[in-house]
């Protein structure tokens, strides 16, 4: 088993016991797989949810350029309501498991179909 391949299980372990979510292996792996080498970096590889750059940076990178949503009030509240099902206080809030729910969140699983 790969890096990547261990990183994934980490995200569905995650999801299942942080979030509550029963994961989509095949939609987890894309969405990994799309962040590219963010997740072998310490750094980029977690979201800092209590810094509004950061998310501002995940809502212009993500939500709009990556899934081609529309910007508006709703995708911050798309945003902090992923944040509050992953635990404000859960330190590592990893940018994968974030992307996925975002996308869940959003119904654009399509994008990465």
């Amino acid at each position: 088993m790969g890096k990547r391949d261990e990183l994934i299980a980490q995200y569905a372990d995650d999801l299942k016991n942080k979030c509550g979510i029963d994961p989509d292996m095949e939609l987890l792996s894309k969405v990994t797989i799309g962040c590219g080498p963010a997740i072998y970096d310490a750094d980029a590889a977690t979201v800092a949810s209590s810094q509004d750059s950061e998310l501002e940076t995940v809502k212009k990178n993500f939500l709009i350029k990556k899934l081609g949503l529309a910007d508006g009030p709703e995708l911050m509240d798309g945003i902090n309501s992923v944040v509050e099902t992953y635990g404000k206080s859960e330190r590592n809030k990893y940018r994968a498991v974030v992307y996925y729910m975002l996308t869940k969140h959003f119904g654009k699983e399509s994008v990465y179909g």
